[in-house]
């Protein structure tokens, strides 16, 4: 991942800019981000009041730490550092057209909570920022570059230097994609021929981490670049974006060109030791060479996307209409922030029943998004990009928060309490932070742990699952796996976490209705649920030849459309009081 697509993503997370661009640089210099926010908030100071903009101060803390600014030993070194320091201020005032302070940057002064507030109302932060990370990073990029050729010229060999020296990383880091992006672009300018972007990477690779372990996917990475070695000529350029992502860029004359080229390359990767290795790929063909080189990355990058998703072809080339899920893309992370802030996500239950008693039982909160000028936005629209960036961890919590309050209100109100369950997503399954929230919002609204439950969805790791589920019991909380039978390894989380009741997944009772075989294993499934004292519920039942079904097997819990759909908080709140008139 590149420094421009690191800053983005932390940027995104919430953090400001000035942790956003050092974070970026962190794993150069050896440091984990926890240790990079700390030191890069230290520095970022005068940003709270409105003062120099903290991609300023981020950026001469990353000059500093890589060349020096200061040596009482070495003078030259010393007016040298200071030189650059004057050097990257110009630059970055003369590319912000005189703008160096956050309030100009902005056009509002952060240190006044009523201008903060439009800040976040406006998405300014999302909005403005990246332009100046981005010629920070462009001006960074090129100091270095420049500092370190200096230095080999004045007959310091680079490999002189120990390998986990910080100037050795950055600098083959910066030379990496420099060199990538400059062959490119002279490809571009030069060549008289089409030229096609190729973005590919590895189906399903977190789970050949997860099953061979991440040494082994190391060296699958380390395998298909020595295959590109192999495969690419003189004028295919070709380089690991990050991770499992690769990028080729050649020149052709007919599309089928690089089908073919793309089909050759699979073949030579298919397999690594014994282990099947899918790829997935995205093409590009460039239409006007003087598109920014990033929007044509990203336009690769769509296709590949869309090709993961893609079950007739792992192939699939850029379309006009894939701009769409971009736009979706930004809309959804400059307003996310503005969306919490103004309450626009909102809770939804959908009731939970009792196929014997036809009685709620309890219900599922989930989260809808409701914004003020686009409407109804649902979980499918906004959900993964969240997930991606991280920000679904800020969701949840609202998310259990409002759950929370309700089963504190229905207290208050006199009506029978009942579970409300709650996703935890598995970016809480890396961090113990979850818990002290989940406590915290158990004490401050005064409920029992027993009526908020916590669905874990089974496609999850095993080991991250398996560890924080215990963490998670031994605090006292119940656990539903989520999705049962739509993953690769139900049982084996099963047998090793500490569940209190499963939920069959959608699909799995769909399929397992079409034959007198899938039956008799839905039988078994819950037979087994009886025998180890799970508890058992079926989700996403819609018909009432499924709710037959169930209960002649013996399960009685079941959730969806056939008894409701998820609806408003208020909504529920009626239908629970509806039910104990009636029950009295």
């Amino acid at each position: 991942m590149t420094h421009r697509e690191k800053a983005e993503k932390l940027l995104h997370q919430q953090y400001h800019c000035s942790q956003a661009l050092f974070g970026a640089f962190a794993e150069d210099f050896g440091l984990d981000l926890k240790t990079a926010f700390k030191i890069s908030t230290c520095f970022g100071g005068g940003m709270r009041q409105g003062g120099t903009c903290g991609c300023i101060t981020a950026s001469l803390l990353i000059l500093g730490m890589t060349i020096g600014f200061y040596d009482s030993q070495d003078r030259e070194q010393e007016v040298y550092g200071n030189k650059k320091t004057e050097e990257f201020i110009r630059l970055f005032s003369e590319r912000m057209n005189g703008a160096v302070n956050c309030r100009d940057i902005l056009g509002k002064d952060i240190s006044k909570p009523n201008e903060m507030a439009e800040i976040r109302k406006q998405g300014l932060i999302l909005h403005k920022c990246p332009g100046a990370i981005n010629i920070s990073i462009e001006i960074l990029e090129d100091m270095l570059l420049e500092h370190f050729n200096g230095m080999i010229e004045s007959n310091l060999n680079l490999e002189d230097i120990p390998e986990n020296d910080e100037m050795q990383t950055v600098f083959k880091t910066i030379q990496k994609f420099r060199h990538f992006r400059r062959n490119v672009n002279n490809l571009l300018f030069s060549s008289k021929k089409e030229i096609g972007f190729i973005q590919f990477d590895v189906r399903k690779f977190k789970i050949i981490n997860d099953l061979y372990g991440e040494r082994f996917g190391d060296q699958v990475l380390e395998f298909i670049m020595k295959q590109l070695e192999k495969n690419c000529l003189d004028e295919q350029f070709f380089v690991n974006l990050r991770s499992d992502v690769f990028m080729v860029v050649m020149e052709y004359d007919e599309e089928q060109e690089l089908v073919d080229f793309i089909e050759h390359l699979d073949s030579t990767i298919n397999c690594y030791k014994d282990v099947k290795i899918q790829l997935c790929y995205g093409v590009y063909t460039v239409e006007d060479k003087e598109m920014e080189f990033r929007q044509m990355e990203d336009r690769a990058a769509m296709a590949r996307k869309a090709a993961k998703n893609n079950i007739l072809t792992n192939i699939l080339f850029y379309k006009e209409q894939f701009k769409d899920s971009l736009y979706n893309r930004k809309f959804i992370e400059e307003n996310m922030q503005t969306a919490i802030t103004e309450k626009q996500f909102m809770m939804y239950l959908q009731p939970k029943y009792s196929i014997a008693k036809n009685e709620i039982i309890g219900a599922e909160a989930l989260v809808r998004w409701q914004h003020p000028e686009r409407g109804m936005i649902f979980p499918n629209q906004f959900i993964p990009i969240i997930e991606e960036n991280g920000f679904i961890k800020k969701v949840d919590y609202y998310i259990w928060a409002e759950a929370c309050s309700f089963i504190k209100k229905c207290q208050q109100k006199g009506l029978r309490s009942f579970p409300i369950s709650v996703n935890v997503s598995r970016i809480h399954l890396r961090d113990n932070e979850c818990i002290q929230v989940l406590s915290d919002l158990i004490k401050s609204n005064g409920i029992n742990k027993e009526l908020l439950e916590l669905e874990i969805t089974e496609s999850a790791d095993d080991q991250q699952i398996s560890r924080k589920a215990y963490q998670l019991k031994e605090e006292g909380f119940t656990l539903l796996m989520d999705d049962f039978g739509s993953g690769y390894s139900s049982l084996n989380i099963l047998l090793e976490t500490p569940f209190d009741m499963i939920k069959l997944d959608k699909k799995f009772i769909e399929n397992m209705m079409v034959s007198s075989k899938g039956r008799l294993i839905l039988e078994h499934v819950v037979l087994m649920a009886n025998q180890l004292d799970l508890g058992l519920l079926a989700e996403g039942v819609e018909t009432k030849e499924q709710v037959d079904l169930l209960q002649s097997i013996g399960c009685d819990q079941v959730q969806g459309y056939y008894y409701a759909k998820p609806m408003p908080e208020k909504q529920f709140f009626e239908l629970l009081q509806k039910q104990q008139h009636e029950i009295g």
